[in-house]
């Protein structure tokens, strides 16, 4: 009756394919529902997110759509994330092919020599078998869902390195537009350099002959070569920085970029989309590869508590052959040769370690607690980042549009002071301060300009864009 019972029940569970994987629910959003309040005025209600946005569409220069897409083809960080998707893949497939039976096929032969004293005859005589069989070696019946178990993490884990190569993709693509951005603003400021270079010994060459004349004095003659010689300094420092920029780019890119380097871009003309979408917290962060990603990991880790609960049970398996036997291989495909088959079920049941398995399971359920924290922790960084990006947005406009007008005012005050030096009315030493000053505010116009585009780049990026 007993043996009855335990039958019906393990018929039931193996017919309805259940398994021993608790239910799988989110953990709640660790985050606030809505953006901060710092630059609301700058928030959209536009419908839409960034993640549906492809990032040709996104940046508008011809030159940096095809240094991209030779980073994505021969980045050696991208071929490393795309190895690790098909190692994944291949270990899922194995995994999978568990659920189903390994058939074999087997052909043998034995020719053994049997002694007179050991021969039913008496006589002594040599025996020949030949075999064909077809068998299905160790199949695990499934009833506890171990096996099934096992498949499902394999399988999320697999969609996990899915979605860290999706993250190396979004950030190959965010590093090498910064890369880009970084080689264009050196660019610029070693033109600036130049020019401030070239215009300081045209100034100096002034006041030299004016020295030479009797009118001026040494003072200036050497304040003047002074501003020659920062001028220089900064040259040979921003050839230096442009040449260290290049080699970042081409390093993302795995190849060299020289032939689209000379295109007319500059960190002025530039451009990107416009009105990127925000959305809402929770579209925008589960909708990131990372989060993703982290989520794939903590389903897996919650199937294999599955496969750790399934261990305290039987385990059954199943191993037969059947085939053709005979005692000469060229009737062992004919009418001469015998039906030979074997059948071995086995039941493997856990008496002594249960120690072991409890602890198994223990471990499997703090990896779930761990992948669960994990999954939190990923979603509390990426508001952080999104909200410093969006944050940074407005501020770093406001922060260009005022350093634009002091370069212009800067600018101004230049043209004044040479015009008065000329006429005899101001110090050479008021001339010199005023074009350091303009000088000096020129470098923190581009940096300002780089540090503005590159937000727009990482507010792409942690959004949840660049994914097509």
């Amino acid at each position: 009756m007993i043996s009855k019972i335990f039958t019906t029940a393990v018929l039931s569970v193996l017919v309805a394919g259940c398994t021993m994987i608790p239910k799988y629910e989110r953990p709640d959003m660790s985050v606030s529902e809505k953006w901060p309040k710092g630059n609301a005025y700058l928030m959209t209600d536009k419908a839409g997110k960034a993640a549906d946005i492809a990032w040709k569409d996104y940046f508008q220069s011809e030159s940096l759509k095809q240094i991209i897409e030779r980073a994505l083809e021969n980045n050696r960080d991208m071929r490393v994330a795309v190895l690790n998707i098909q190692a994944a893949q291949a270990a899922y497939r194995i995994q999978r092919s568990d659920s189903l039976p390994s058939v074999n096929g087997s052909v043998s032969g034995t020719r053994q020599n049997v002694p007179d004293n050991a021969s039913s005859t008496g006589a002594e005589y040599t025996a020949t078998s030949v075999g064909a069989n077809v068998g299905i070696t160790a199949y695990e019946l499934d009833f506890f869902g171990r096996v099934r178990s096992l498949n499902q993490k394999a399988l999320e884990t697999y969609l996990a390195t899915e979605e860290a190569k999706t993250s190396t993709r979004i950030s190959l693509i965010s590093e090498t537009a910064n890369a880009y951005l970084s080689y264009l603003g050196n660019k610029k400021l070693l033109q600036l350099a130049l020019d401030t270079y070239e215009s300081d010994k045209k100034t100096y060459e002034v006041v030299k002959k004016s020295y030479d004349l009797g009118a001026g004095t040494q003072l200036e003659v050497y304040q003047a070569d002074t501003s020659v010689q920062s001028a220089k300094t900064a040259v040979a420092q921003y050839t230096r920085l442009t040449a260290q920029a290049k080699n970042a780019l081409e390093l993302l890119a795995g190849t060299s970029v020289d032939d689209l380097l000379e295109n007319g871009d500059t960190i002025d003309n530039i451009g990107f989309m416009k009105d990127l979408p925000e959305g809402v917290p929770s579209e925008v962060l589960l909708s990131r590869p990372d989060i993703r990603r982290a989520e794939h990991s903590l389903k897996a880790a919650n199937a294999d508590i599955g496969a750790a609960r399934a261990a305290f049970y039987p385990t059954f398996s199943l191993t037969g052959s059947m085939g053709l036997a005979s005692d000469n291989l060229s009737t062992l495909f004919t009418s001469g040769s015998a039906l030979a088959w074997n059948f071995t079920p086995s039941m493997t049941i856990p008496i002594f370690n249960r120690g072991r398995t409890k602890a198994n399971l223990e471990v499997a359920e703090i990896s779930e607690k761990i992948a669960a924290a994990n999954y939190e922790k990923a979603l509390q960084t990426a508001f952080k980042e999104a909200a410093d990006a969006l944050a940074a947005r407005g501020t770093y406009r406001a922060q260009m549009d005022a350093q634009n007008d002091l370069v212009s005012s800067a600018r101004k005050t230049y043209e004044l002071s040479e015009m008065r030096y000329k006429n005899g009315v101001s110090s050479f030493l008021t001339l010199l301060d005023s074009q350091r000053t303009l000088f000096s505010a020129e470098q923190g116009a581009v940096g300002v300009k780089q540090a503005y585009l590159s937000n727009l780049v990482t507010l792409y990026k942690v959004l949840g864009g660049g994914q097509i």
